[in-house]
């Protein structure tokens, strides 16, 4: 099964209308595809996957194999849990990544420029500029597993937000998206390719022309893979409202869909749509009476 490949550099040109069909194909038949020539800096993207790498192999490693996670694993108790090392680094509106612990300035550096470069590929993609969304990475290690059939990576979900962007290992398989009744592996990222796919929100906002794919992350015996996903979302306050043949909830608050979305991550998004249905049906119901 053949991932749709966008050419970033035809979308200027005289391929511009066939290169923007495809995008709409992609959006619509897949809801994620590989992005190539996207001018971000190859060097640098490298650099990102080698400090990330190496503050794990200095802050995390350890840690994580002493954690309740991995106990959990030798119990053979692990169907609820995520075997992912991570954390997350807000970039927009304010940046956040000199909080993370034990960050040298190098790597602050270097995502800093990593994510502006970034940027005018979600601004492009979205029509938005950089000042109006919520951009912030998850950045994940899923170490080598020695029971990798007891657990997942990171447990079958769609995101909650816009449109994710992610640089993925090279080398260590395990991302898998849910397309026509079975599982697709996506495979690692070759000449660092971006690797999009799209969230809640773009399914809202387009009324279910375009949809969020339900993914997950398998684990490996044989390596440890890394992640880095940038989330370019609404902002908490933005008010949420599909096309005019309304068959999604419409005028909601981002902020509240993403406080149901922690609590119901790992479940059907069908439930949160319709929850999100009777949250403004309600608020409506109110203002009319009141």
């Amino acid at each position: 099964m053949e991932i749709p490949v966008i050419d970033f550099s035809e979308l200027n040109g005289d391929k511009r209308g066939d290169t923007m069909a495809l995008l709409h194909k992609a959006c619509e038949q897949w809801g994620f595809f590989m992005v190539e020539n996207h001018e971000i800096d190859t060097q640098l993207m490298e650099k990102v996957k080698q400090l990330i790498n190496t503050y794990y192999e200095e802050n995390l490693k350890e840690s994580f194999y002493q954690s309740e996670i991995a106990k959990r694993l030798e119990q053979e108790n692990a169907s609820d849990i995520d075997w992912e090392s991570a954390f997350f680094i807000w970039h927009r509106p304010t940046s956040g990544i000199s909080e993370i612990p034990n960050i040298s300035q190098d790597l602050c550096y270097t995502m800093d420029e990593y994510i502006a470069q970034l940027l005018k590929l979600g601004e492009t993609f979205s029509g938005s500029d950089g000042d109006g969304p919520a951009v912030g990475t998850k950045v994940a290690k899923y170490p080598q597993c020695p029971r990798p059939e007891l657990v997942r990576g990171l447990r079958e979900h769609t995101d909650a937000g816009g449109i994710i962007l992610l640089l993925q290992d090279d080398k260590v398989p395990g991302l898998e998206f849910f397309k026509d009744g079975k599982w697709v592996e996506i495979p690692p990222s070759k000449n660092n390719a971006i690797f999009v796919n799209t969230g809640d929100q773009v399914e809202v906002l387009s009324n279910g022309l375009y949809k969020s794919v339900m993914h997950r992350v398998m684990p490996e015996k044989n390596g440890s893979r890394i992640s880095i996903a940038t989330f370019y979302n609404p902002i908490g306050e933005a008010i949420i409202s599909p096309a005019p043949k309304l068959l999604y909830p419409s005028n909601f608050l981002y902020g509240d869909y993403l406080k149901l979305y922690g609590n119901t991550k790992f479940g059907e998004k069908g439930y949160r749509f319709e929850s999100m249905k009777n949250m403004t049906n309600g608020h409506n119901n109110n203002n009319i009476l009141g």
